[in-house]
């Protein structure tokens, strides 16, 4: 009797054990179901950005849009202060499953990411400088990225997020252009080699614009990715490209333009002359992509020669009482 009661025991616990391990099985599939279902995506914007420093520190830039994948965003302008404007490169766009709206670091950033309390409250205080700019978009990243649970595949060095800032230096230190880079670091978690832990870096800063004392002033230029298989507008002045060529001999007013670019004082050309040969070579280069150029002034702000597709929300913030010993990554202007 306890031998037969005993075997009918071990028979009922076997069934058991393979219940619940089975249930758990389903349990785990499930559970990697919906975390692959429900993994927040970003969208690249993949372009290139372009800009001279014309006479009486005039800035015109332009942005092409080069499409890293199918269903990338284009690269998108922000107002970033009343001096600056953003150029977004990179992972700018991100979709959660439970969401149909995407978050769009051009308008969600402020909202989603805190802002420094020393920038609340009086609109006449000083707006924000680079480095709380760039901490603010670190912010609303880190949330994001914290998200990504899969292997992301980003070339070598390549950031996953930068913006390109063009504007005016406070104080007048004059135009200046930087490029704001957020790169990342995964670590694989537990005994699930698809399972990876995100963490994004803090930004990297770049002063693409002025050049050091007495280095040739050129026109600057950003891209992402950087393997963009195109030449620089610069590379394309100095080996006299055919579509250049065709612009130089065409117009006596780019002529002028392309001597002073070559002579390295391109902050001496005319700006409505730099304006008309930027407008005339970005269709040659761009073929059926979209593109946009603007130029800003210091006391006039942004004037759009080529609006983008989607309109720039603005901002009555400025720089101009920024205290002048106030810590900053620029460096003094030199002659």
């Amino acid at each position: 009797m306890d031998w037969k009661y005993n075997s009918r025991l071990r028979r009922l616990a076997g069934v058991w054990l393979f219940v619940l391990a089975y249930g758990l099985v389903c349990y785990q599939a499930s559970a990697q179901s919906r975390e692959s279902e429900g993994e927040i995506v970003a969208n690249l914007a993949g372009g290139r950005v372009i800009v001279h420093v014309t006479k009486d520190d005039v800035i015109v830039f332009a942005a092409i849009d080069h499409p890293v994948e199918s269903g990338s965003v284009p690269p998108r302008v922000m107002q970033l202060d009343g001096p600056h404007i953003g150029i977004l490169l990179g992972a700018s766009e991100w979709q959660q499953p439970a969401d149909p709206k995407p978050i769009r670091l051009d308008k969600d950033y402020q909202r989603i990411g805190p802002r420094d309390p020393r920038y609340r409250g009086d609109p006449t205080e000083a707006a924000p400088d680079l480095e709380t700019i760039g901490v603010s978009f670190l912010e609303t990243l880190r949330p994001l990225t914290n998200q990504l649970h899969h292997k992301i595949e980003v070339a070598g060095d390549e950031p996953l997020f930068e913006i390109v800032v063009i504007g005016f230096a406070p104080n007048h230190y004059g135009p200046e252009v930087w490029t704001v880079e957020y790169r990342v670091q995964q670590q694989q978690v537990g005994a699930r080699a698809e399972y990876w832990q995100t963490r994004i870096l803090r930004p990297r800063f770049t002063q693409i614009y002025p050049p050091e004392k007495h280095a040739p002033r050129t026109i600057v230029e950003a891209r992402y990715p950087t393997d963009v298989k195109s030449p620089t507008v610069m590379e394309m002045i100095q080996g006299n490209d055919p579509r250049v060529a065709q612009l130089r001999n065409g117009d006596q007013r780019f002529g002028k333009v392309l001597e002073a670019i070559d002579r390295g004082q391109a902050q001496k050309a005319a700006t409505m002359d730099a304006a008309d040969f930027m407008r005339a070579l970005l269709p040659l280069i761009a073929g059926k992509a979209s593109f946009m150029l603007g130029k800003m002034e210091d006391e006039h702000g942004l004037d759009w020669i080529v609006p983008p597709e989607e309109p720039v929300d603005k901002t009555k913030k400025d720089d101009k009482d920024r205290p002048p010993d106030a810590p900053t990554l620029r460096k003094r202007p030199q002659g």
